[in-house]
Parts: C-alpha cells; sequence; structure tokens
C-alpha cells in the first residue's frame, strides 16, 4: 500500500467520522418527532378513569389515575368523569288527594369506577339528559302520588327518602350510584296554598286556647288550694284561742300603746272624762 492509498483511507475514515454523529442526531430526531406525533401515551387526571378502545372497540381494562402507555394507532383512550355530579331537576306531579305540586330536587350521583367502561360502551359520556334526568322525572311522579297534598309537607323526610331509594335502585342498573337526593322545594297551587294556611292558622289559635285554658284551669286551682289552707288556719287558730288568750292579746296592745305615750296628757274633752288605755286593767294585775 503506497502512500495514496494510506492517505485515501484516513480521508475516508475522517470522513466517515464525520458524517456518523450527523446521522446519529437525525435518526434520533426522527424517533422524536415519531413519538411526539403518534402520541403513545396518555394522562388520566384526578376523579377520572380512561376506557381504553382497540380500533374503537372497548376493552375490559379501565385505567386508573395517572400515566399510561398504549399503542399508536391501534388502542385510544376515552376519559370518563367519576366525580360526584349534581343535577337539579324540576318536575310537575300530582298527589294522592288530585292537587297539582310543582317539585324541584337536587340529585347528587356518580359513575361507578370500574364500570366506567361499560356506561361509555352503552350510555356514551352525555348520559344526563338521557337517563338522569327522565329517571327524576318519573320517580317524582310516582312517589307523590302515595301522599296526600298536606303529607308531602309534613311526611317530607319519608318522601325525600322513599324518592332516594327509588332512584338509587333505578340508576343502579346503568352502573350509576346515587350519594344524596334532597328536595329543594314544593309548591302548590294558589288555593290550595291559602287553604293550608287558614288551617294552619285554625290549628295555632286553638292550640293557644287549649292553653289558655289549663293555664286559667292551673290558676284556679292554685286559688282553690290557697282558699283551703288559709280556712284550715283560721280553723286551727279559733281552735286554739282561749280566755287567757284573748287577755293575753289585750294586755300586749295596751304595753304597745303606752310605748308609744309621749307622757302629755290630752286636754280636757267634752265628756270631762281623761281617758287612759287600760291602766285599770294593768293595775289590777
Amino acid at each position: 500500500m503506497d502512500e495514496r492509498d494510506v492517505y485515501r483511507a484516513k480521508e475516508a475514515m475522517q470522513s466517515a467520522m464525520k458524517k456518523g454523529p450527523m446521522r446519529l442526531a437525525v435518526i434520533i430526531g426522527a424517533i422524536l418527532v415519531g413519538f411526539l406525533f403518534f402520541h403513545p401515551w396518555v394522562q388520566v387526571g384526578a376523579g377520572e378513569r380512561g376506557v381504553v378502545l382497540n380500533f374503537g372497540a372497548v376493552q375490559d381494562k379501565v385505567l386508573d389515575e395517572g400515566l399510561h402507555f398504549r399503542v399508536p394507532v391501534m388502542q385510544t383512550v376515552a376519559i370518563m368523569d367519576v366525580k360526584v355530579q349534581k343535577a337539579v331537576t324540576d318536575a310537575v306531579s300530582g298527589s294522592a288527594d288530585l292537587q297539582d305540586v310543582t317539585s324541584s330536587v337536587a340529585l347528587n350521583y356518580h359513575v361507578i369506577p370500574d364500570k366506567a367502561n361499560v356506561v361509555y360502551q352503552t350510555l356514551g359520556v352525555e348520559f344526563k339528559e338521557r337517563i338522569i334526568d327522565p329517571a327524576i322525572q318519573e320517580v317524582m311522579k310516582a312517589v307523590s302520588a302515595r301522599y296526600s297534598a298536606e303529607e308531602l309537607i309534613t311526611k317530607r323526610a319519608a318522601v325525600s327518602e322513599a324518592m332516594r331509594a327509588n332512584l338509587a335502585e333505578r340508576l343502579l342498573a346503568y352502573n350509576i350510584a346515587v350519594d344524596a337526593f334532597s328536595i329543594v322545594s314544593f309548591s302548590f297551587s294558589k288555593v290550595f296554598a291559602e287553604a293550608i294556611e287558614a288551617k294552619q292558622t285554625a290549628e295555632q289559635l286553638a292550640l293557644k286556647a287549649k292553653r289558655d285554658l289549663d293555664r286559667i284551669k292551673i290558676e284556679a286551682e292554685q286559688k282553690i288550694t290557697a282558699a283551703r289552707a288559709e280556712a284550715e288556719s283560721l280553723r286551727l287558730q279559733r281552735a286554739n284561742i282561749s280566755p287567757d288568750l284573748i287577755e293575753l292579746r289585750k294586755i300586749e296592745a295596751n304595753l304597745r300603746a303606752i310605748d308609744k305615750w309621749n307622757g302629755i296628757l290630752p286636754q280636757v274633752t267634752g265628756g270631762g272624762a281623761v281617758p287612759f288605755i287600760g291602766i285599770g286593767e294593768i293595775q289590777k294585775r
């Protein structure tokens, strides 16, 4: 091998060394571009579940919260919200006594996390309008028909519990769990509302009259008891009175009069006599 061959080999080696890093950078760049383009990962947020689809077919596996990898092109992941949702619905129904009842209720519910793929497959994402609202309407009408209009007010807790239990049973069939149910308001026709108000007013007045009557009876009984006690006291006093006791009381009265006397005799009176209470009696003693 002559010097020219050695020189050519050296140049070829240097050229290969210069092209190698560039080719490697190009390859790495292509891989990164392909990685970003095909997006082979998916992030499932808090309170969500990922439904895996293989070419659009729902799979049994449900992805939990966090970062997951998928097969590009073949797999896609649909995100389902499994947090507690709120639905407020108004409905017009009839009571057992044929009164029109307008109700407003609030329902808290959530998709059962492990069944998110079934819900997505059978109901889709927008299921509130198709499932939740109609179920609330039907349950409110069914339960309201069992109670009179007055009972809907007086037995509100029982009515609310009946609606909640009925809704929980209905929605569980769709893999939706009921968390809470509450009746926001009941409203009736103006005529019925006025009748209820008049009845309540009459009941309050009757209750007040009964309380007043009870109070009067108690006060009368107290007076009778006091009078009996006073009469008994007088009877005992009369039983204990004797001539000696009467004489003692007279002496006590005279002594009190003497204690109050200032020592000055009164002027001559019309009769000419000078009164001096009890002195004779005291002297006799």
